[in-house]
């Protein structure tokens, strides 16, 4: 084999509680994140020169060192003692600044393909741990199932099964505005309101458990995020829109990571027109420029 063309999935923080921050300045969380059905595409051919290069149909996309695709691949070939190189040819769907994590899987996708076509040398424990040193969220995309993540994220635990049950295909609408939220600046709008501005460990997971264990719970019930404090303080144009599509729909909706991307799930009863008018307010709510998508939750 010496190309693979694989897909490199967005994801969504359905449960997003912060709950302090680390001696070494990353934060500490409680979190249930799903892989989706929608992503970037990333074609990988090796070659026999030793080098490794990008192209990507988005312009704005830096493509040299700084991109998390090559710094995936100088990681593996360090770790793995492969010596071949590789071209890479990237689609990008996944807006940026979007707490999608698009630079995180696409990272993780380029571990998984190169440890493919140099014949597997490195184990799943192994691939986590270089993907956890890229990137706080880099591991989870080694699981497609919805996960539970603790720590700053390297901690990855599988959701059980009775609360994947209510997850499993739920089809979500995914809308971003045209601006981009920086992670940085969030947790440091958030660490400045500390202590008050986290969620005790304690009850964050008081709060998961029990929507685990009451199965009569809906998926919708999960949602929560610390971060939306800071970031709907900040970008008015955000809870605007949320208290809007819940008056109008009834929707309950999150926003993913730091955003700026909201989330609604489909209401299983909705009828075929539902998302048209759901797209139609929140492309007049936030303008042309808006990002809507409708897709699903892992399988």
């Amino acid at each position: 084999m010496t190309a693979l063309t694989l897909n490199s999935p967005a994801k969504i923080n359905l449960f997003l509680a912060v709950v302090g921050r680390r001696p070494d300045g990353f934060h500490d969380l409680v979190s249930v994140v799903s892989q989706v059905g929608f992503g970037d595409t990333l074609t990988v051919e090796s070659t026999d020169s030793g080098e490794f290069a990008l192209e990507c149909d988005d312009a704005s996309l830096v493509v040299d060192e700084r991109n998390l695709v090559l710094r995936a691949a100088r990681a593996f070939r360090e770790a793995s003692g492969w010596p071949g190189g590789a071209r890479f040819r990237l689609i990008k769907r996944i807006p940026q600044g979007a707490g999608l994590g698009g630079g995180s899987s696409n990272a993780t996708t380029t571990l998984r393909a190169l440890n493919t076509l140099a014949g597997r040398p490195l184990g799943l424990d192994s691939l986590a741990d270089l993907a956890a040193r890229l990137g706080s969220d880099c591991p989870l995309f080694l699981h497609p199932a919805p996960l539970i993540m603790r720590g700053r994220g390297e901690r990855i635990e599988l959701l059980p099964e009775v609360g994947v049950a209510r997850l499993r295909n739920r089809r979500v609408w995914l809308f971003k505005p045209a601006f981009g939220i920086e992670t940085p600046w969030a947790f440091r709008r958030l660490a400045a309101r500390a202590p008050g501005g986290y969620l005790a460990p304690s009850e964050a997971e008081e709060r998961l458990t029990e929507w685990i264990e009451r199965s009569e719970r809906p998926a919708e019930k999960l949602l929560f995020n610390t971060l939306e404090s800071v970031s709907f303080d900040k970008y008015i144009a955000l809870p605007a829109l949320v208290s809007q599509l819940r008056e109008m729909f009834d929707l309950n909706v999150g926003m993913s990571g730091s955003g700026s991307t909201c989330f609604a799930f489909v209401p299983e009863s909705a009828p075929a027109n539902l998302g048209l008018a759901v797209k139609d307010v929140v492309m007049d709510a936030w303008g042309p420029e808006t990002f809507f998508a409708e897709t699903s939750l892992a399988p």
